[in-house]
């Protein structure tokens, strides 16, 4: 998280004309700040220095804005994704790494990764959109779930010996996810002998894979990226 210059309470002049992406900026960094109840769109434009009726030109509300912040964190975390899946080593390090990519998002990016989870992934439907939030014609957002899938089955294209790849994503989703929350809200045991959140994820992502796979899918290693 970036710090305040001047404190979330700053007052600050708007003038580069941009108000959508200022009011986009605004309620990143006071969701980073103080979580996602912690936002409201009177606190956007006070930091942007515009009355809160000169918001509804871009949003229809505070769920747009949301939403709309949702898609583009998730535009970015499947960017990491993507990038993490096409690295060097074996399928096993490839996808671990993609794990590895979630928490380090979760944690460099508090505000996006909590908008992606507290909307339904409609667009964003605001004011200058032709299609209202989950109206006709809107297509929700593929979760991270999705995406856990999609690479378990590009990755590992020989199956798991019967088990549906979607189980297996399921489990290192909530694995991964969980890791992220517990360390997010301090409450991850850490000091000597604990291992830290990425160590934890690689070993289960090892147990999860190698427990599913066929015997001759258990000589590949989960090692650092």
């Amino acid at each position: 998280m970036r710090p305040w210059r001047d404190g979330p309470d700053d007052r600050r002049s708007y003038h580069h004309g941009n108000l959508k992406e200022a009011l986009l900026e605004a309620a990143r960094r006071f969701i980073a700040e103080r979580g996602i109840g912690g936002f409201t769109l009177v606190d956007a434009a006070r930091l942007v220095g515009v009355t809160p009726a000169a918001l509804y030109r871009h949003f229809r509300g505070r769920e747009a804005l949301l939403e709309e912040l949702a898609g583009r964190g998730f535009a970015e975390l499947a960017a990491r994704l993507a990038r993490a899946l096409t690295s060097r080593g074996t399928p096993l390090e490839r996808f671990t790494r993609m794990g590895e990519t979630y928490l380090a998002f979760a944690e460099e990016e508090p505000a996006y990764y909590a908008a992606i989870f507290e909307t339904r992934g409609a667009p964003a439907g605001g004011a200058e959109s032709d299609t209202p939030a989950g109206g006709a014609g809107a297509e929700p957002r593929p979760s991270p779930f999705d995406l856990l899938v999609e690479a378990l089955q590009a990755t590992f294209a020989d199956g798991f010996g019967g088990v549906a790849p979607r189980f297996i994503a399921l489990e290192v989703w909530a694995l991964a996810h969980g890791l992220a929350t517990l360390s997010a809200a301090g409450h991850l045991p850490r000091g000597p002998g604990f291992p830290d959140k990425y160590e934890l994820l690689r070993a289960g992502v090892l147990a999860l894979v190698h427990g599913a796979g066929r015997p001759g899918e258990r000589d590949g290693g989960a090692g650092r990226p």
